[in-house]
Protein backbone atom coordinates (compact mmCIF):
# COMPACT_ATOMS: atom_id res chain seq x y z
CA UNK A 1 0.00 0.00 0.00
CA UNK A 2 1.84 2.96 -0.92
CA UNK A 3 1.31 6.43 1.60
CA UNK A 4 2.54 9.76 1.69
CA UNK A 5 1.84 9.91 5.32
CA UNK A 6 4.50 7.77 8.01
CA UNK A 7 1.54 6.00 9.78
CA UNK A 8 -2.24 7.10 9.37
CA UNK A 9 -4.17 5.93 12.42
CA UNK A 10 -7.78 6.06 12.09
CA UNK A 11 -8.77 6.03 16.12
CA UNK A 12 -12.74 5.80 15.57
CA UNK A 13 -13.34 2.54 14.01
CA UNK A 14 -16.09 0.09 14.69
CA UNK A 15 -16.36 -4.06 14.62
CA UNK A 16 -17.78 -6.55 16.19
CA UNK A 17 -15.87 -9.39 17.21
CA UNK A 18 -17.33 -12.93 16.57
CA UNK A 19 -16.85 -13.88 20.44
CA UNK A 20 -19.55 -11.17 21.03
CA UNK A 21 -21.70 -11.76 18.39
CA UNK A 22 -21.54 -15.63 19.43
CA UNK A 23 -22.49 -14.30 23.06
CA UNK A 24 -25.49 -12.56 21.72
CA UNK A 25 -27.13 -15.12 19.86
CA UNK A 26 -26.36 -18.06 22.43
CA UNK A 27 -27.85 -15.70 25.74
CA UNK A 28 -28.67 -12.43 24.38
CA UNK A 29 -32.31 -13.25 24.14
CA UNK A 30 -32.35 -14.87 27.55
CA UNK A 31 -31.30 -11.21 28.79
CA UNK A 32 -34.07 -9.79 27.36
CA UNK A 33 -32.81 -9.03 23.64
CA UNK A 34 -34.56 -9.68 20.55
CA UNK A 35 -32.24 -11.64 18.06
CA UNK A 36 -32.91 -12.27 14.19
CA UNK A 37 -30.88 -12.36 10.40
CA UNK A 38 -31.38 -9.77 7.36
CA UNK A 39 -31.64 -11.43 4.25
CA UNK A 40 -27.68 -11.99 4.03
CA UNK A 41 -27.37 -14.00 6.86
CA UNK A 42 -26.26 -11.61 9.43
CA UNK A 43 -27.19 -11.55 13.24
CA UNK A 44 -29.39 -8.74 13.64
CA UNK A 45 -30.16 -7.20 17.34
CA UNK A 46 -33.39 -6.37 16.38
CA UNK A 47 -34.21 -4.59 20.44
CA UNK A 48 -32.72 -4.19 23.59
CA UNK A 49 -34.93 -3.83 26.58
CA UNK A 50 -35.13 0.25 26.20
CA UNK A 51 -34.16 0.66 22.19
CA UNK A 52 -35.92 -0.70 19.22
CA UNK A 53 -32.50 0.46 17.13
CA UNK A 54 -31.43 -2.19 15.17
CA UNK A 55 -28.00 -3.57 15.02
CA UNK A 56 -26.70 -5.33 11.98
CA UNK A 57 -23.64 -7.36 13.12
CA UNK A 58 -22.34 -7.42 9.39
CA UNK A 59 -19.25 -10.02 8.39
CA UNK A 60 -17.24 -7.04 7.51
CA UNK A 61 -16.98 -5.94 10.88
CA UNK A 62 -16.40 -9.28 12.41
CA UNK A 63 -14.00 -10.89 10.09
CA UNK A 64 -10.00 -9.30 10.50
CA UNK A 65 -8.83 -10.44 7.31
CA UNK A 66 -11.98 -8.38 5.69
CA UNK A 67 -11.43 -5.38 8.16
CA UNK A 68 -8.04 -5.44 6.88
CA UNK A 69 -8.23 -5.53 3.36
CA UNK A 70 -10.61 -2.84 3.74
CA UNK A 71 -8.37 -1.02 5.57
CA UNK A 72 -5.29 -1.04 2.82
CA UNK A 73 -8.43 -0.09 0.47
CA UNK A 74 -9.01 3.14 2.14
CA UNK A 75 -4.88 4.10 2.76
CA UNK A 76 -5.03 3.35 6.83
CA UNK A 77 -2.44 1.71 8.40
CA UNK A 78 -4.00 1.10 12.04
CA UNK A 79 -7.08 0.76 13.60
CA UNK A 80 -8.24 1.85 17.36
CA UNK A 81 -10.95 -0.53 17.66
CA UNK A 82 -14.14 -0.07 19.40
CA UNK A 83 -18.12 -1.12 19.60
CA UNK A 84 -21.16 0.47 18.60
CA UNK A 85 -24.55 -0.27 19.40
CA UNK A 86 -26.02 -2.38 21.42
CA UNK A 87 -23.10 -2.03 23.29
CA UNK A 88 -23.90 -4.08 27.05
CA UNK A 89 -25.65 -1.43 29.47
CA UNK A 90 -28.88 -2.88 28.44
CA UNK A 91 -28.07 -6.15 29.69
CA UNK A 92 -28.35 -7.54 33.66
CA UNK A 93 -25.14 -6.93 34.69
CA UNK A 94 -23.29 -9.80 35.44
CA UNK A 95 -24.32 -10.57 31.55
CA UNK A 96 -22.85 -6.90 30.66
CA UNK A 97 -19.79 -7.89 32.60
CA UNK A 98 -19.74 -11.11 30.06
CA UNK A 99 -20.34 -9.23 26.72
CA UNK A 100 -17.59 -6.54 27.62
CA UNK A 101 -15.07 -9.40 28.53
CA UNK A 102 -15.45 -10.93 25.48
CA UNK A 103 -14.69 -8.17 23.27
CA UNK A 104 -12.01 -6.54 25.33
CA UNK A 105 -10.38 -10.41 25.01
CA UNK A 106 -10.92 -10.19 21.27
CA UNK A 107 -9.41 -6.74 21.05
CA UNK A 108 -6.28 -8.33 22.67
CA UNK A 109 -6.43 -11.02 20.16
CA UNK A 110 -6.75 -8.99 17.37
CA UNK A 111 -3.64 -7.00 18.36
CA UNK A 112 -1.91 -10.47 19.05
CA UNK A 113 -2.69 -11.45 15.33
CA UNK A 114 -1.87 -8.23 13.92
CA UNK A 115 0.60 -6.03 16.14
CA UNK A 116 0.98 -3.37 13.56
CA UNK A 117 -2.76 -3.40 12.53
CA UNK A 118 -4.93 -2.94 16.15
CA UNK A 119 -5.22 -1.44 18.87
CA UNK A 120 -8.14 -1.94 21.17
CA UNK A 121 -10.16 0.29 23.35
CA UNK A 122 -11.86 -1.22 27.17
CA UNK A 123 -15.54 -1.46 26.57
CA UNK A 124 -17.12 -1.46 30.26
CA UNK A 125 -20.50 -2.50 32.09
CA UNK A 126 -21.42 0.65 33.04
CA UNK A 127 -24.19 -0.22 34.39
CA UNK A 128 -22.74 -1.54 37.55
CA UNK A 129 -18.87 0.61 38.03
CA UNK A 130 -17.87 -1.58 40.64
CA UNK A 131 -17.78 -4.11 37.67
CA UNK A 132 -16.64 -1.69 35.44
CA UNK A 133 -13.54 -0.61 37.48
CA UNK A 134 -12.79 -4.39 38.16
CA UNK A 135 -12.88 -5.12 34.43
CA UNK A 136 -11.13 -1.67 33.45
CA UNK A 137 -8.18 -2.67 35.67
CA UNK A 138 -7.81 -6.23 34.20
CA UNK A 139 -7.60 -4.73 30.72
CA UNK A 140 -5.64 -1.78 31.70
CA UNK A 141 -2.78 -4.73 31.91
CA UNK A 142 -2.45 -5.37 28.42
CA UNK A 143 -0.47 -2.68 26.64
CA UNK A 144 -2.74 -2.62 23.55
CA UNK A 145 -5.85 -1.74 24.82
CA UNK A 146 -5.20 1.96 24.55
CA UNK A 147 -8.31 3.87 25.96
CA UNK A 148 -11.77 3.84 27.42
CA UNK A 149 -14.76 3.40 25.70
CA UNK A 150 -18.21 4.47 26.86
CA UNK A 151 -21.35 6.08 25.54
CA UNK A 152 -22.33 9.59 25.98
CA UNK A 153 -24.92 8.70 28.48
CA UNK A 154 -25.40 5.36 30.47
CA UNK A 155 -29.30 4.44 30.29
CA UNK A 156 -30.29 7.95 30.18
CA UNK A 157 -27.60 9.47 32.64
CA UNK A 158 -25.51 12.09 31.95
CA UNK A 159 -21.96 11.78 32.26
CA UNK A 160 -21.35 14.45 35.48
CA UNK A 161 -23.12 12.19 37.45
CA UNK A 162 -20.73 11.30 40.79
CA UNK A 163 -21.60 7.67 40.51
CA UNK A 164 -19.00 7.51 37.24
CA UNK A 165 -16.51 9.09 38.75
CA UNK A 166 -14.44 6.22 39.82
CA UNK A 167 -13.83 4.96 36.37
CA UNK A 168 -12.40 8.51 35.86
CA UNK A 169 -10.34 8.39 38.31
CA UNK A 170 -8.58 4.98 37.21
CA UNK A 171 -8.61 5.91 33.18
CA UNK A 172 -6.73 8.99 34.30
CA UNK A 173 -4.28 7.43 37.41
CA UNK A 174 -3.70 5.01 34.28
CA UNK A 175 -3.14 7.66 31.76
CA UNK A 176 -5.54 6.09 29.31
CA UNK A 177 -7.82 8.86 27.76
CA UNK A 178 -11.64 8.36 27.51
CA UNK A 179 -13.06 8.05 24.39
CA UNK A 180 -17.24 8.45 23.42
CA UNK A 181 -19.53 6.98 21.49
CA UNK A 182 -23.26 8.21 20.53
CA UNK A 183 -25.47 5.30 21.66
CA UNK A 184 -29.45 5.93 21.01
CA UNK A 185 -29.90 9.81 20.79
CA UNK A 186 -32.52 11.05 23.19
CA UNK A 187 -35.76 12.62 21.84
CA UNK A 188 -35.73 9.35 18.97
CA UNK A 189 -39.33 9.73 18.66
CA UNK A 190 -39.01 12.95 16.90
CA UNK A 191 -36.36 12.07 14.41
CA UNK A 192 -37.89 9.01 13.35
CA UNK A 193 -38.19 10.98 9.95
CA UNK A 194 -35.56 12.19 7.35
CA UNK A 195 -32.59 10.52 8.66
CA UNK A 196 -32.58 12.93 11.33
CA UNK A 197 -31.62 10.31 14.16
CA UNK A 198 -28.31 10.35 12.58
CA UNK A 199 -27.66 13.26 10.87
CA UNK A 200 -28.78 15.65 13.49
CA UNK A 201 -29.20 13.06 16.77
CA UNK A 202 -25.72 11.49 17.33
CA UNK A 203 -23.71 15.10 16.84
CA UNK A 204 -26.49 16.10 19.35
CA UNK A 205 -25.08 13.42 21.86
CA UNK A 206 -21.60 14.58 21.59
CA UNK A 207 -22.67 17.71 22.54
CA UNK A 208 -24.81 17.01 25.35
CA UNK A 209 -21.69 14.71 26.86
CA UNK A 210 -19.17 17.69 26.89
CA UNK A 211 -21.50 20.42 28.18
CA UNK A 212 -21.85 17.17 31.34
CA UNK A 213 -18.53 16.74 31.04
CA UNK A 214 -17.34 20.74 31.69
CA UNK A 215 -20.78 22.07 33.45
CA UNK A 216 -20.56 19.00 35.93
CA UNK A 217 -16.54 19.32 37.25
CA UNK A 218 -15.61 16.25 35.84
CA UNK A 219 -12.65 17.72 33.27
CA UNK A 220 -11.68 20.18 36.45
CA UNK A 221 -11.65 16.72 39.03
CA UNK A 222 -9.82 15.42 36.23
CA UNK A 223 -7.49 17.92 34.74
CA UNK A 224 -5.05 15.21 32.97
CA UNK A 225 -7.87 13.05 31.39
CA UNK A 226 -7.78 13.38 27.82
CA UNK A 227 -11.08 13.12 26.19
CA UNK A 228 -12.05 12.51 22.63
CA UNK A 229 -15.22 13.59 20.79
CA UNK A 230 -16.76 11.78 18.12
CA UNK A 231 -18.58 13.67 15.41
CA UNK A 232 -16.15 16.56 15.11
CA UNK A 233 -17.62 17.41 19.18
CA UNK A 234 -20.69 17.64 17.31
CA UNK A 235 -22.88 20.38 18.71
CA UNK A 236 -20.49 21.65 21.31
CA UNK A 237 -17.74 23.75 19.97
CA UNK A 238 -20.33 25.96 17.87
CA UNK A 239 -22.32 26.84 21.44
CA UNK A 240 -19.22 28.16 23.01
CA UNK A 241 -20.63 31.52 22.54
CA UNK A 242 -23.70 30.68 23.74
CA UNK A 243 -22.68 28.74 27.04
CA UNK A 244 -20.74 31.88 27.60
CA UNK A 245 -23.25 33.74 27.72
CA UNK A 246 -24.86 31.66 29.47
CA UNK A 247 -22.57 31.49 31.91
CA UNK A 248 -23.04 34.96 32.44
CA UNK A 249 -26.22 34.74 32.93
CA UNK A 250 -28.01 31.74 34.44
CA UNK A 251 -27.31 31.01 38.51
CA UNK A 252 -26.97 27.54 37.82
CA UNK A 253 -23.85 28.51 36.11
CA UNK A 254 -22.49 30.41 38.36
CA UNK A 255 -19.52 27.61 39.66
CA UNK A 256 -18.15 28.03 36.30
CA UNK A 257 -16.86 31.67 36.35
CA UNK A 258 -13.40 31.11 37.54
CA UNK A 259 -12.36 30.69 33.98
CA UNK A 260 -12.89 31.34 30.44
CA UNK A 261 -15.46 28.45 28.99
CA UNK A 262 -13.62 28.45 25.66
CA UNK A 263 -10.48 27.00 27.79
CA UNK A 264 -12.66 23.89 27.17
CA UNK A 265 -12.42 23.51 24.08
CA UNK A 266 -8.71 22.17 24.39
CA UNK A 267 -9.65 19.45 26.59
CA UNK A 268 -11.25 17.81 24.24
CA UNK A 269 -9.64 15.68 20.66
CA UNK A 270 -12.06 15.78 17.88
CA UNK A 271 -12.22 13.81 14.87
CA UNK A 272 -13.35 14.08 11.53
CA UNK A 273 -16.93 13.93 10.76
CA UNK A 274 -18.33 16.35 9.58
CA UNK A 275 -18.18 15.78 6.02
CA UNK A 276 -17.55 19.13 5.22
CA UNK A 277 -14.04 20.27 4.26
CA UNK A 278 -14.60 24.30 5.22
CA UNK A 279 -16.44 22.90 8.55
CA UNK A 280 -13.49 21.30 9.47
CA UNK A 281 -10.86 24.16 8.63
CA UNK A 282 -13.26 26.42 10.77
CA UNK A 283 -13.26 23.58 14.00
CA UNK A 284 -8.67 23.82 13.18
CA UNK A 285 -8.83 27.51 13.44
CA UNK A 286 -11.33 27.20 16.59
CA UNK A 287 -9.41 24.14 18.78
CA UNK A 288 -5.96 24.02 16.97
CA UNK A 289 -4.73 21.44 14.83
CA UNK A 290 -3.05 19.73 17.47
CA UNK A 291 -6.59 18.32 18.75
CA UNK A 292 -8.07 16.90 15.45
CA UNK A 293 -7.41 13.36 15.47
CA UNK A 294 -7.93 11.31 12.71
CA UNK A 295 -11.46 8.99 13.24
CA UNK A 296 -13.94 8.24 10.95
CA UNK A 297 -17.09 6.22 12.44
CA UNK A 298 -16.18 3.62 9.89
CA UNK A 299 -17.62 1.67 8.74
CA UNK A 300 -21.15 3.07 9.74
CA UNK A 301 -23.18 4.44 6.83
CA UNK A 302 -22.16 8.02 7.94
CA UNK A 303 -18.36 7.84 7.69
CA UNK A 304 -15.67 9.58 6.34
CA UNK A 305 -14.71 6.61 3.96
CA UNK A 306 -11.68 8.43 2.96
CA UNK A 307 -9.17 9.79 5.70
CA UNK A 308 -6.67 10.64 4.06
CA UNK A 309 -8.46 12.18 0.98
CA UNK A 310 -10.81 13.99 3.14
CA UNK A 311 -8.29 15.56 5.28
CA UNK A 312 -5.96 16.59 1.83
CA UNK A 313 -9.28 18.85 0.82
CA UNK A 314 -9.45 20.97 3.89
CA UNK A 315 -8.10 24.34 2.80
CA UNK A 316 -5.06 25.73 4.00
CA UNK A 317 -3.48 22.78 5.43
CA UNK A 318 0.84 22.04 5.11
CA UNK A 319 1.77 18.59 4.81
CA UNK A 320 3.01 18.84 8.45
CA UNK A 321 -0.54 19.97 9.44
CA UNK A 322 -2.01 16.72 7.41
CA UNK A 323 0.09 14.76 8.82
CA UNK A 324 -0.38 15.64 12.33
CA UNK A 325 -3.84 14.83 11.94
CA UNK A 326 -3.63 11.56 9.60
CA UNK A 327 -0.53 10.37 12.02
CA UNK A 328 0.92 12.40 14.71
CA UNK A 329 -2.50 13.53 17.19
CA UNK A 330 -4.08 9.69 17.01
CA UNK A 331 -0.33 8.19 17.46
CA UNK A 332 0.39 10.65 20.78
CA UNK A 333 -3.35 10.38 21.88
CA UNK A 334 -3.62 6.54 21.67
CA UNK A 335 0.25 6.10 22.98
CA UNK A 336 1.37 4.51 20.09
CA UNK A 337 4.81 5.16 18.65
CA UNK A 338 5.01 5.22 14.86
CA UNK A 339 7.55 2.80 14.77
CA UNK A 340 6.74 0.08 16.52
Amino acid sequence: MENRYPRVIDAHVHWYPREFVDLMIKKGPANGAVMGEDQHGNPVVVSVPGCTQKSTMRRKMTNLEDIIAEMDNRKCDTYALSMTNPLMYWAPPDFGLELAAAHNDACVEAHRRYPERFYGTIILPMQDVRLACEELERMAKHPCMRAVFIAEHINGKNLHEKEFWPVYERAEALGLPLFLTNLYPTGAERMKDFFMLNIIGNPQEAGYAAMSLVCGGVLDAFPKLEVFLPHAGGTFPWLIGRLEAGIRLSPELKHMRDKPAREYLRRFHYDLITHDAMMMRYLIDLVGVDRIVAGTDFPQGMAIMQPVDFVESIPGLTYEERSAILCDNPARLLGINHDA
